[in-house]
């Protein structure tokens, strides 16, 4: 009877030494060839690669067997929340020298952090309409594409575009902001378009990393009263679930992972609503894989509905925000996430699993100065003298 298949690399020297006690075992070579072996026998170090344990009455081996490993692929995702780009940010983020917006320099930590991601997921809150038509802040935003290219730098490189905040200036800045992002290699974003034929190309998208394929999708519940001129619904994706299940259909069975991004909720509440979680039990019952919630500015939960998995709310990534509802540095707070996805070679299924969260802060002096950092990172004393009492808070 085989008692185990294991790897050496998973022993210590001492455990490695408890299974060569034992009367025989079996063990492959880098060749994946099988030898029987007896306790009095010596093997080199650099030829052990797997050991099968036998018990210790065995007489024969057949040295035939077929090898069977499990073949797997593996991606990381990490995903950021809002990117809320206030009038005090984007002055901040002027350089009179060079004439021209560096957002990069609010970045250093987060870029350091997302070296090892290979999916980098946030949410771009405001239109990147660009300067040529006029920048502007609460409450109707147009913000510099210059964000983007820093975000990008960052390591960035799935974002949603369909926000309450999409529609503030209109058309020309939604044509304005989808024009950039067309023009970004490597990034897909998701949520807003020039044309229906735009939205079906995008939508379909599929990409393909360590064998595993995934594709996007993103929604926003409202867009703050404006209204979207009849026969352009494709400018901003509203929440309609009859549209999300057909959007769903199209695209589920050609992939592995299916990510869908839900702008939604109450702003500055850290309880989802019971709207948000009946929308998440029906993204899981479509069989999406991981739901994404931005637009309350706070954190709220993470948690699995059956093997999908839902964060709430990732609350603010960078902001300046002004709110009375801001006390305690909520809206300064925001949740740095990160998965691990690995696809079985065989059967193709996926597992989601190594779920980390962790707390980025958004630092200002007086508002200005700006850096977002992990609150686990050994200058975040620098930035935040209590950052211990905000942390347990």
């Amino acid at each position: 009877d085989i008692a185990s298949l294991v790897s050496i690399n998973e022993f210590s020297e001492k455990q490695l030494f408890e299974i060569l006690s034992k009367d025989y075992f079996l063990f492959i070579d880098a060749k994946n060839t099988y030898h029987k072996i007896c306790k009095e026998k010596s093997i080199p170090a650099k030829d052990l690669k797997n050991v099968i344990i036998f018990d210790k009455n065995i007489d024969e081996v057949d040295n035939n067997l077929p090898l069977k490993e499990d073949k797997e692929y593996s991606i990381k995702i990490s995903m950021v929340g809002d990117v809320l780009i206030h009038d005090s940010l984007y002055n901040d983020a002027w350089n009179d020298k060079e004439q021209r917006y560096d957002f990069s320099k609010y970045l250093p930590y987060i870029k350091n952090k997302l070296n090892e991601s290979d999916v980098a997921y946030y949410n771009q809150e405001t239109i990147l309409g660009g300067s040529d038509i006029g920048l502007s802040s609460y409450p109707s935003f147009n913000s510099p594409q210059e964000v983007g290219d820093a975000m990008i730098d960052a390591g960035f490189n799935l974002v949603s575009l369909a926000t309450n905040q999409t529609f503030d200036r209109g058309e020309r800045a939604v044509l304005s902001s989808r024009e950039y992002w067309n023009n970004q290699d490597k990034v897909l974003a998701i949520g807003s378009y020039s044309s229906d034929d735009e939205k079906r190309q995008l939508e379909s998208t599929i990409i393909e990393k360590n064998n595993i394929k995934y594709a996007f999708l993103n929604y926003t519940y409202g867009t703050n009263g404006n209204v979207i001129p009849y026969g352009k619904n494709y400018l901003v994706n509203l929440i309609d679930k009859e549209k999300i299940s057909q959007d769903i259909e199209n695209i589920r069975n050609k992939v592995d992972l299916l990510i869908v991004a839900m702008h939604w909720g109450v702003e500055y509440t850290h309880t989802p609503t019971d709207s948000q979680r009946e929308l998440a039990k029906f993204l899981a019952d479509k069989d999406v894989d991981i739901v994404i919630g931005t637009h309350p500015h706070v954190i709220q939960p993470v948690e699995f509905i059956g093997n999908t998995l839902v964060f709430y709310s990732l609350g603010n990534f960078i902001s300046a925000q002004k709110s009375e509802m801001c006390y305690n540095y909520k809206c300064f707070i925001g949740l740095l996430s990160s998965v691990v996805v690995t696809k079985n070679a065989d059967s193709g299924k996926i597992r989601i699993d190594n779920v980390m969260n962790e707390l980025i802060y958004t630092y200002h002096n007086n508002y200005k100065d700006f850096m977002v950092l992990p609150m686990s990172d050994s200058n975040i004393g620098n930035y935040l003298d209590n950052y211990q009492s905000v942390y347990n808070n």
